[in-house]
């Protein structure tokens, strides 16, 4: 495993990943995948807003696809309680 900060990398094991991660390390495994972000890591105002922009858009389509699917009828996957079918 790695600890990764800035420009700072680090070879771990498991004994020592938390003593890195409560410094602000990411660890990351052999093949550079992130296993775990430290708890005292942010997020850049760009990435959040990059992401938030997603969100609201998922979130307007999910909307629009409930509404439309009210306007047919349909319930959107929920259960027919009513006893008729």
């Amino acid at each position: 495993m790695k600890a990764i900060k800035d420009n700072k990398v680090y070879t771990v094991d498991a004994a020592t990943k938390g003593e890195y991660l409560a410094m602000g390390y990411d660890i990351y495994d052999d093949n550079n995948n992130l296993k775990e972000r430290s708890p005292s890591s942010t997020v850049s105002r760009r990435d959040y807003d990059e992401l938030l922009a997603k969100y609201n858009a998922l979130a307007a389509e999910k909307t629009v696809e409930q509404t439309e699917a009210k306007k047919k009828g349909k319930s959107g996957g929920e259960p027919d309680v009513s006893g008729t079918k």
